[in-house]
């Protein structure tokens, strides 16, 4: 099999991956959970955890036509680690809702006009109209991690990123937005062996890029990126959820289950949105955890 990057996911693994990640990878059985650190050994249950997706596929669809009927404005961005399951949460929320009213925005490498604008300008045309949800897969946070881990863009283009991205933060939400950011992370471990599954599976290759590969040697830069920007852009205005997602069922679930709380719509059903886990899902101190 012709594998994707001249196989540079399978060779990281066999020759510098660290040995811990590497044991933790190679003993796993299909239901366990390969952060140590992670609060469950195994996997939700796939009955559990349909029979809860399924009730909250109802309360989304309430949700929009709540939005739509009060003309609530809402933008979700969903940042994270490399394979921390931002794609699938995202389909998860948005798969049972009309797409006219809830888009979805994944920007590419800017062209040289856009590198040429002012940085958050082009995802201004993006922001939701009266009524609509838009979900951002990545973000204007590509310039506090990404960008900065591999030297796309200079200290000083950083340092202005990080004193502009709460004001401009604090004026979509004062403008009436209601701003949902969150962040969703995973173990080295685990986010290994998804890369390797997908190395492996000509049906999810394409999801794969060289910063990929490449950025598996940075585990350590990416998380001093991380915690920075978390630590900066944290405001009581636009504040961070942290979801650790080692497990996806249960990252999915408590994801849509916070997105839903943070929103005043009615009717909604109360056992539907039950108490989130605050083993998974939190502030930024769970980042530290």
């Amino acid at each position: 099999m012709n594998l994707p990057f001249d196989g540079g996911i399978s060779h990281y693994f066999k020759e510098d991956a660290p040995e811990d990640v590497r044991a933790a990878v190679k003993a796993a059985g299909k239901a366990d959970i390969l952060n140590a650190d992670y609060p469950y050994d195994h996997r939700w249950k796939r009955s559990e955890y349909e029979e809860a997706l399924a009730a909250l596929q109802i309360e989304l669809v309430r949700m929009q036509s709540w939005a739509r009927d009060t003309g609530q404005r809402i933008a979700v961005v969903f940042e994270g680690r490399d394979a921390a399951g931002k794609g699938g949460t995202i389909k998860r929320l948005r798969e049972n809702l009309n797409p006219r009213g809830a888009k979805l925005v994944a920007l590419s490498k800017p062209t040289d006009v856009e590198a040429a604008q002012w940085y958050f300008q082009r995802y201004i045309a993006h922001l939701p109209a009266k009524g609509e949800i838009t979900i951002f897969d990545r973000s204007w946070y590509n310039r506090g991690v990404v960008e900065h881990v591999f030297g796309f863009c200079t200290p000083d283009q950083r340092a202005r990123w990080f004193a502009q991205t709460p004001e401009f933060e604090d004026m979509l939400v004062n403008e009436g937005i209601k701003l949902i950011k969150i962040w969703l992370n995973v173990g080295r471990a685990t986010q290994l062996k998804r890369f390797l599954d997908r190395e492996k599976d000509p049906l999810k290759q394409w999801k794969l890029s060289w910063i990929d590969v490449d950025g598996l040697a940075k585990w350590d830069e990416y998380t001093g990126a991380i915690g920075e920007t978390l630590e900066r852009t944290h405001t009581d205005v636009a504040p961070w959820t942290i979801v650790r997602s080692d497990d996806k069922r249960r990252a999915r679930v408590q994801v849509i289950r916070h997105v839903l709380s943070q929103l005043d719509y009615n009717p909604h059903d109360k056992a539907a949105l039950a108490p989130l886990d605050d083993k998974v899902v939190g502030g930024p101190d769970l980042w530290h955890a």
